[in-house]
């Protein structure tokens, strides 16, 4: 039975192993649909994004903003009056005083001159300000030490602030308290201050996730009108001019476009034009053929996108980085990034181990499943009564004692006795066997 088993796991595992090491190669139907995707993709990137000042998309998105902004704050305990309804400022005024933290500062002054900083961009200088881990980690850092921690000219720099101290009784209710307040805090700054939505402005949002690593960039000089800049204040000064958060949602929308449609084009072909069950048009990486689609749609998007910025921004690189879709571009590098693995014979390797390890997990599911039949009080009882034999067997002086035990040994654990008759005479016989049942 548990052979069984186990060979048709096997077999079951050879079949997904050569599944996953399939080599599979796309037509010129592939080629063309991905490349078609691509430039729809590239289309609504060019004319629906653009830039930050000028973006059809990011006013779309800077509504869907404004309203989770608002749904958050009622969740939270913001109870505005009917004429406050669709104020987001009420709603944004609302949580930074609820979600108040130790590392808000927000011009030179509030550093004390270590280094130069607006409005409009600490959320960028800030490290605490960013939503991914990098702003977590600085956040509970932050709130923990009463520090605040910043990037500037390259480096971090990290000031001292107000005792903070945070609520709960222990380590843990503190660490939790540590991410509501980030998160809190996130949602009052993701669609701009209270203030400058209140006077009619736009606001600065929070970054793009991992975007405040570009202040590590200190190298490059890039003409900007008369200027000679680095990328770290390129990066800094098109945050400021509202390349934002919220233009990274407008800007992840063509990704997405070109992204679902080549996966719902390639899983319709191969359930239906292919007859391939269901189970195998699922679109996921194990698939040779679907990774090289995604990977031309979005060399098509990137291709389209870069054009456009160099086109447009006459040279002037500020401009050229802010009609970029860095969201699109790093999509792309990753996807490039894992078909190098790929071909350099990383998935083989993966592929074995994942197999090894799941050979291991159905040996060990066997044998619990074993032990979960044993008899455990009669297991202990047979062995104390093999240890009870063992040590009168250990004092028989004479060959003559020791048969006897063992006849006693055979009686008492009612085991047929291997021989028949006189112990002696059965094995002088050359034509008897012992014979163990």
């Amino acid at each position: 039975m548990f052979l069984g088993k186990k060979g048709t796991y096997l077999r079951k595992n050879k079949e997904n192993q050569a599944l996953l090491q399939k080599k599979e190669v796309c037509d010129k139907y592939d080629y063309l649909t991905a490349v078609a995707c691509g430039a729809i993709g590239g289309l609504v990137d060019i004319f629906f994004v653009g830039s930050a000042k000028s973006s059809v998309l990011q006013e779309w998105t800077d509504q869907k903003t404004d309203e989770v902004v608002k749904k958050f704050a009622k969740v939270v305990g913001w109870e505005p009056r009917e004429t406050q309804q669709d104020n987001v400022a009420s709603a944004i005024g609302f949580l930074e005083k609820k979600y108040k933290v130790n590392y808000d500062q927000r011009h030179t002054m509030d550093v004390d001159r270590e280094f130069n900083m607006r409005a409009k961009n600490h959320h960028m200088m800030s490290l605490a300000h960013a939503p991914d881990l990098i702003g977590l980690f600085f956040s509970i850092l932050n709130q923990f030490t009463s520090t605040s921690s910043f990037m500037a000219d390259g480096k971090l720099i990290t000031i001292k602030t107000k005792t903070f101290e945070l609520q709960g009784r222990n380590f843990v209710a503190k660490i939790f308290c540590g991410i509501a307040n980030w998160v809190g805090h996130l949602m009052s700054d993701i669609a701009g201050s209270s203030g400058s939505r209140g006077n009619g402005g736009r606001g600065t949002g929070i970054v793009i996730p991992f975007f405040e690593l570009f202040q590590c960039c200190q190298f490059g000089k890039f003409s900007v009108q008369k200027d000679l800049q680095d990328v770290s204040t390129i990066a800094l000064r098109a945050f400021e001019e509202g390349y934002d958060c919220r233009m990274g949602i407008a800007m992840a929308i063509p990704l997405v476009i070109t992204e679902l449609s080549i996966r719902l084009i390639w899983s319709i072909k191969q359930h239906f034009y292919l007859k391939k069950p269901l189970k195998e048009s699922i679109p996921n990486g194990r698939h040779d053929d679907l990774r090289m689609m995604l990977l031309l749609g979005e060399g098509t998007l990137c291709v389209m996108d870069g054009a456009d910025a160099a086109v447009r921004s006459s040279g002037n690189i500020l401009l050229c980085f802010m009609r970029l879709n860095i969201i699109a571009w790093t999509r792309f590098i990753l996807l490039v990034l894992k078909e190098i693995c790929i071909r350099i014979g990383l998935r083989e390797g993966m592929a074995n181990t994942v197999e090894a390890y799941k050979e291991v997990n159905y040996i060990l599911k066997e044998y619990i499943e074993q032990l979960k039949v044993l008899d455990i009080e009669l297991f202990e009882k047979e062995t104390k009564q093999y240890d009870n034999f063992i040590m009168l067997f250990s004092k028989a002086k004479t060959n003559k004692d020791l048969n006897r035990l063992l006849l006693d040994f055979f009686v008492s654990t009612k085991i047929n006795q291997p021989w028949t008759g006189n112990f002696d005479k059965h094995m002088s016989d050359k034509n008897k066997k012992l014979i163990f049942k």
